[in-house]
């Protein structure tokens, strides 16, 4: 398997979970009781061995390739959705590092269950938020950015009368859409969050 294929199959992977992930902060909107509850349903598809191993393993692909078809094509690109596919693509590789980095730390050092208020934590608390809020909201628009670039180039035909590229270009409207509704969701949205001390003090670490 070449290292595009590689890279598209471990993307799919991931990208699964990460529908679930969004679909989950957007309850957030509903307060942190409903996203919870959703989560602890989700938790039974993704937090298992298999599943996790997987995940893992897709993400470990996913940067690896990503880092080599960064290498190989960011002075060959011209076009905007393959200016926006490696440079979004660049930017996943970095956050979802980071991203499992954080939650390992969360789950095993600090003996926390990462669930909403493990994210908003940060997102909720000065000065944290000036470099979290961005942080997250640029990690879905540039999921969804990497998406439409990925949809501009294998979709070929017509939908609902559009153009694969402006298909490509209302999935990313989508996405900006979205991060915008879940970072409003996540930053008290309108149930507020009554976040619990103990995750509180990892803003005071």
């Amino acid at each position: 398997m070449n290292l595009k294929k590689l890279h598209f199959f471990s993307g799919v992977t991931i990208s699964i979970f990460v529908g679930l992930h969004l679909v989950n902060h957007a309850y957030a909107l509903l307060g942190a009781k409903a996203h919870i509850e959703l989560m602890t349903h989700l938790r039974l598809i993704y937090r298992n061995k298999l599943a996790e191993t997987l995940l893992l393993l897709a993400v470990g692909l996913q940067i690896f390739s990503g880092i080599r078809l960064f290498l190989q094509k960011r002075k060959l690109v011209v076009a905007f959705f393959d200016t926006l596919q490696i440079w979004t693509g660049l930017y996943l590789g970095v956050f979802l590092l980071f991203h499992i980095i954080a939650i390992f730390v969360g789950r095993y050092f600090l003996e926390l269950d990462t669930n909403i208020y493990f994210g908003v934590a940060g997102l909720n608390s000065f000065p944290f938020n000036l470099f979290f809020i961005p942080y997250y909201g640029l990690a879905i628009i540039s999921f969804f950015g990497h998406l439409s670039a990925v949809h501009s180039k294998k979709m070929k035909n017509k939908l609902f009368g559009f153009s694969p590229n402006k298909q490509s270009y209302g999935i990313f409207i989508f996405g900006l859409v979205l991060s915008l509704v879940i970072l409003f969701g996540l930053t008290n949205g309108f149930q507020g969050f009554d976040i619990p001390r103990e995750y509180q003090l990892t803003t005071e670490i």
